[in-house]
């Protein structure tokens, strides 16, 4: 009996406090953990992520290297999200970025299109009341969001809400991984009343749909949602490629 010839790398385990790190990290890229926020404490993520203290300490020291997170002591003292920097240079390295994934993020718009729409079909028909309640608890958090970044977090929360809503762990993944990856570009929109108002309004329908358990009339509404956005982000990325 022959056997094949295959060749397979040797897994490689990621060490647990890399792990922690890694969570927290896209925690912080999607917004769930707003910029000046604080982590919770040492002892509580510990908690959380089943692990040693000392663990712990080590993804924050990394998260801090890469200045994602500041330490402060006393008795107001923690582990805080850092502050978006104002720098020109850093909104500047944003856009170089941007422009650098410029082709995957199109098809990452693509993508976005195909499976968001599936999903508010799929939460109209799997849907509980406690994700009903937490869909309407980001979108009336949305409308006393204080700044930008409170705002896009919980921008993010609805659709997350959305996504758990499906009862599938593997759409909740998809909605995550779309989420994390257009953050940049999202992040270059324009901030508006009117903006926030068109979006306040789309995710409105979404939910009212959802709510009434009608597939279709969500698997629509997202669409519109799903489309007006795709459109303001490939003109964003046309009005910034046309000033480099």
């Amino acid at each position: 009996m022959s056997v094949a010839r295959v060749h397979f790398p040797r897994l490689q385990q990621p060490k647990a406090h890399e792990y922690v790190a890694e969570q927290i990290r896209r925690h912080i890229a999607l917004r769930l953990i707003a910029p000046g926020e604080s982590l919770p404490s040492e002892r509580r993520l510990a908690a959380m992520f089943g692990v040693g203290r000392p663990t712990v300490q080590l993804a924050l020291k990394e998260l801090a290297g890469d200045r994602l997170v500041a330490t402060r002591r006393g008795r107001r003292g923690g582990t805080f999200v850092s502050e978006p920097a104002e720098d020109p240079v850093v909104l500047d390295e944003l856009v170089s970025r941007t422009l650098a994934r410029r082709e995957e993020l199109e098809e990452l718009l693509d993508y976005r299109q195909a499976v968001e729409p599936l999903i508010s079909r799929h939460a109209a028909e799997s849907r509980r009341r406690s994700d009903l309640s937490a869909m309407r608890s980001t979108i009336r958090g949305m409308a006393d969001a204080h700044d930008e970044p409170e705002y896009m977090r919980l921008d993010t929360e609805f659709h997350l809400a959305v996504a758990r809503a499906t009862q599938n762990r593997y759409l909740v993944s998809a909605m995550e991984e779309i989420r994390l990856q257009l953050n940049d570009a999202f992040s270059l929109l324009p901030e508006s009343e009117t903006w926030h108002r068109r979006i306040s309004g789309e995710h409105e329908a979404i939910f009212e749909a959802i709510e009434a358990r009608d597939a279709r009339a969500a698997e629509k509404a997202t669409l519109v949602h799903v489309d007006n956005s795709d459109r303001s982000v490939r003109a964003t990325f046309a009005a910034i490629r046309r000033k480099r």
